[in-house]
């Protein structure tokens, strides 16, 4: 029978991205809340109670990752080298302040609607192709190494969807519909092609399992996060 690996792959559990008065914080060092912490404990609490062994731990390098990474591996008395890896930090952005007014909607969700058109940039910055052409690589390299039978990859939403697209298909498409919730943990058993790869878990949150705390998309959400603050008015 077929020997498969398994790769874990979480996405960093919840930020606050902007600052009371709208202004974003820098994307390198953006933290991690109390709820993004708990999300990630939980996750550790389940690769413990599970007995999950986990040979190695990767993360994009940035702080919501590094950070996510160390709780999950307390909680989950996870003692496995951490690595970091900045080809798989999220889809880059451009100035918020730069994009009109009228562009800000697509500019936030077209990256994350559907099957998306590489070209699409997100808030004016890289392309999704750009994203695909660095993560893809990295996750083959990654593939291509037999230390390992079990793997954590702590990421995020964006770079999560697009190895998600490529490991379904082992094409060069992106498909924005695979929400990430903060926190959540996808499981993937890696076969020799991308053909007899089986994807276990997608989106699976300790937290809120059944995803009733709402409707709308990570984006949306933060879209709405970014225009209440801007304006000065309470979100939600």
């Amino acid at each position: 029978m077929m020997e498969r690996r398994r790769l874990l792959l979480m996405r960093h559990g919840a930020v606050e991205y902007f600052a009371p008065n709208g202004r974003p914080y820098p994307p390198t060092d953006v933290p991690l809340t109390d709820r993004g912490v708990a999300q990630a404990r939980a996750i550790g609490a389940a690769f413990a109670e599970g007995a999950i062994r986990i040979d190695r731990v990767i993360t994009s390098g940035l702080v919501r990752t590094r950070s996510t990474a160390e709780h999950v591996m307390t909680s989950g008395s996870i003692a496995a080298p951490v690595e970091h890896w900045p080809d798989l930090q999220e889809i880059r952005g451009g100035r918020l302040g730069a994009i009109p007014e009228a562009q800000l909607r697509d500019s936030f969700i077209a990256p994350f609607e559907g099957p998306v058109p590489l070209g699409t940039q997100f808030l004016g910055g890289e392309t999704v192709g750009q994203l695909l052409d660095r993560a893809i690589p990295a996750l083959q390299r990654l593939l291509a190494q037999d230390d390992w039978d079990t793997v954590l990859l702590v990421l995020h939403g964006g770079v999560n969807r697009a190895l998600l697209s490529w490991l379904l298909t082992g094409q060069r498409v992106f498909f924005g519909g695979f929400e990430q919730t903060p926190g959540c943990l996808n499981v993937i058993d890696v076969g020799d092609t991308t053909a007899s790869n089986i994807v276990r878990m997608l989106n699976y949150s300790p937290l809120d399992t059944l995803h009733t705390a709402t409707r709308l998309s990570t984006m949306e959400a933060l879209l709405a996060r970014y225009e209440s603050a801007r304006d000065g008015r309470p979100a939600g």
